[in-house]
């Protein structure tokens, strides 16, 4: 029978009541297998995952299918996002066998689960074509799939080796411009990104790219930056109408986007477009916060101070059937319409023409120019132009919301939560908007409240079924956390340190650092497992070292430690983050895929320093501090005195005092703030 109905998670849920018998990841579903000596097909995917809905239709919720999957294997249904770590490793196995991953990802394992075949999305009668075939030779000749299933086992586990750099050194920051100078040949002039499609945005690397361009003033690299922030806040990827970003575009210039919306890509662009505002006080970044922010408060806040995590791209259509994409798209006939008199001018603005055309008369809006050359060309104020612009959006805000939204995924999961949190605190330093701070720290105390157990561990997972308070009795926290979890937790708690200075944070910080070593850190391999020791071993040991769609949690976690090390004097921290920084640093080819890394590493700069300002008008000036992008600064503060080993001893009464500082050597205090701002701003 099919066992899912009995599951949380939405996506599992949506296999509820398919004719397979699925189902879910657990010691009963694994015994089973054991005892039977069936194999195991593992299916993976996510809620708002378009080719997961194809194949679900086109053979999960087929009976001839079914029958096949149900007569000869045990069926096990994984929600990647609830698992990730299920799901990373047996990506791998997916990769090495085919060359390449993605979702909907299948796999066929032995009953103790090591990989013997597997890849993405397949049609039905390839589908049970491969499963025969598998259960054929199973059958008959099962010792080619025990050998072939321990060569692949053999190599995955030498492959989540990562060399060590055995002796200690200074770090030689040339091989950044090695990186850099491979990298740029990718780089897309045209419409930013790399030049490929399709397109993800992967917000990781332009941070690393921001940030390095200011601490070297390589204007190149700051106007690929801007240029890529730019055409992806044109539209298409982002929405206009309502604001988010979807999850990445299927083109090389940003337009038609794979539909869905997700929380973690969300999170880490605002908190971009927040670094990239303070560095140019583009309006057009202002915009983009804002409405993505509004957008997320609108759809994924809930009263308790967590966030949703996903909308499909998938929604019922005019006949009633789900379609990607159909909340979004316009044709051109409903835009005239709506639009009358203006519709000349908005099609300049929106490209209703041959560049925004997507397909079958349906247009994704798109801007290719700014609205100042736009306005400049029609010969009209920018200021009427901007305003035309709004009204026009509302319009078709006001048309869209009669349509039927995208489904959506109304588990909260503890990192994409905190990711969010962190990007609320970004947009609060670069806006000034205390609302931004308000959501932030509700959601830090949901986290608090909810997520961390009184056994010290976070969970992964929060279900509660809608938003108001009548089910909330029925809320639960499910699946302990991984790495991913703890070290954007981590990272979170310490940027609402940054814009308040209450060190409750950054114990907080401290506390689930520490926890990390006691359950994550492996020291043969001197980095942190990407599960605890208390949770049950998979078929490999997993570390998470690459950046990418959302950074790898090592790096993020070699950043906490740096951070923390400092504000704590902890020198055990230090040498961790550093080892884990020497370690990674020569193995990188791929720049891309270690930008968080590369970020890491210009901690190590000369340019890096730290600020303390004690006084009863620190947070006064911390609001102005935290409007500049200094991210080469790492600031502390307090109002009173404190304990905190960073800042002990340096309050004085009825002073504000500066102490700008380098590797905890500190400079005398001063009480001249314009001075410290010059010393602080590299292109001053």
């Amino acid at each position: 029978m099919n066992e899912l109905h009995l599951e949380t998670s939405p996506y599992l849920l949506q296999h509820a009541n398919n004719p397979v018998h699925w189902k879910a990841w657990n010691e009963k579903s694994l015994a089973e297998a054991k005892a039977t000596n069936k194999l195991i097909i593992i299916s993976i995917g996510y809620s708002s995952c378009h080719w997961c809905h194809v194949m679900e239709h086109e053979s999960f919720e087929n009976d001839e299918v079914a029958a096949v999957m149900n007569t000869h294997f045990i069926n096990i249904k994984i929600d990647r996002e609830e698992r990730p770590d299920i799901d990373a490793v047996y990506m791998k196995a997916v990769q090495v066998m085919t060359g390449r991953g993605g979702w909907p990802m299948n796999v066929v394992a032995l009953p103790d689960g090591r990989p013997i075949w597997g890849g993405t999305y397949f049609r039905k009668n390839d589908w049970i074509n491969s499963l025969e075939k598998l259960q054929e030779i199973y059958t008959q000749n099962p010792e080619t799939i025990y050998d072939y299933a321990q060569q692949l086992h053999e190599g995955l586990q030498s492959i989540s080796v990562i060399p060590k750099t055995e002796t200690a050194s200074d770090f030689n920051f040339d091989v950044l411009e090695t990186l850099l100078e491979k990298w740029q040949k990718s780089f897309d002039w045209d419409f930013g990104g790399m030049a490929r499609a399709p397109k993800f945005m992967m917000p990781t690397n332009y941070e690393f790219l921001l940030r390095y361009g200011y601490q070297t003033q390589n204007q190149n690299l700051l106007d690929f930056t801007n240029l890529t922030l730019t055409k992806m806040a044109y539209g298409g990827l982002f929405d206009t109408v309502d604001g988010g970003f979807s999850r990445y575009s299927v083109d090389m210039k940003w337009h038609v986007p794979h539909f869905e919306k997700m929380l973690y890509d969300n999170g880490q662009l605002v908190a971009l477009y927040a670094n990239a505002y303070k560095l140019t006080q583009n309006p057009l970044y202002k915009e983009v916060i804002e409405k993505t922010l509004f957008f997320v408060e609108k759809e994924w806040l809930t009263a308790e101070g967590s966030f949703y995590s996903a909308l499909d791209a998938d929604s019922l259509n005019a006949e009633n059937h789900l379609e990607e994409g159909a909340f979004y798209v316009w044709t051109k006939e409903a835009l005239q319409k709506l639009i009358s008199e203006d519709f000349d001018l908005f099609s300049e603005v929106f490209n209703i023409n041959e560049f925004g055309h997507w397909e079958h008369g349906n247009y994704v809006l798109i801007q290719n120019e700014s609205l100042a050359t736009i306005a400049e060309k029609q010969n009209m104020p920018l200021e009427t132009l901007a305003q035309k612009k709004k009204t026009w959006e509302q319009k078709l805000y006001t048309e869209r919301e009669k349509r039927s939204k995208p489904r959506l995924d109304d588990k909260c999961l503890t990192s994409w939560n905190a990711i969010m949190s962190k990007g609320f605190v970004e947009a609060y330093k670069a806006l000034g908007d205390s609302k931004y701070l308000d959501i932030a720290l509700q959601n830090a105390h949901f986290i608090t409240k909810k997520l961390w157990s009184t056994e010290g561990h976070l969970f992964r997972t929060y279900k509660n079924g809608t938003r108001g308070a009548a089910e909330q009795s029925a809320a639960k926290a499910t699946i302990n956390a991984y790495l991913e979890d703890y070290a954007q937790v981590i990272q979170a708690f310490i940027s609402l340190y940054e814009v308040t200075l209450d060190e409750q944070w950054l114990q907080n910080a401290k506390q689930l650092t520490d926890y990390c070593f006691d359950h994550f850190y492996d020291a043969n391999a001197e980095f942190f497992s990407f599960t605890s020791k208390t949770d049950e071993a998979l078929i490999t040991a997993y570390f998470e070292v690459e950046d990418n769609v959302i950074p790898a949690a090592n790096s993020v976690m070699a950043g906490n430690l740096f951070q923390l090390g400092i504000y704590f004097n902890n020198r055990y921290y230090e040498s961790i983050a550093k080892q884990m920084v020497q370690n990674i640093i020569p193995t990188i080819d791929y720049p891309s895929a270690f930008s968080n890394w590369l970020k890491v590493l210009l901690n190590y700069s000369e340019q890096n320093k730290e600020l303390a300002i004690c006084g009863e008008k620190a947070l006064d000036y911390l609001i102005q501090i935290n409007q500049k992008y200094l991210p080469n600064i790492i600031v502390a503060g307090t109002v009173n005195n404190t304990k905190l080993p960073f800042l002990e001893s340096r309050f004085v009464e009825n002073q504000t005092l500066f102490y700008l500082c380098q590797n905890k050597t500190c400079d005398l205090p001063s009480i001249d703030f314009q001075e410290i701002i010059k010393e602080i701003t590299i292109n001053s």
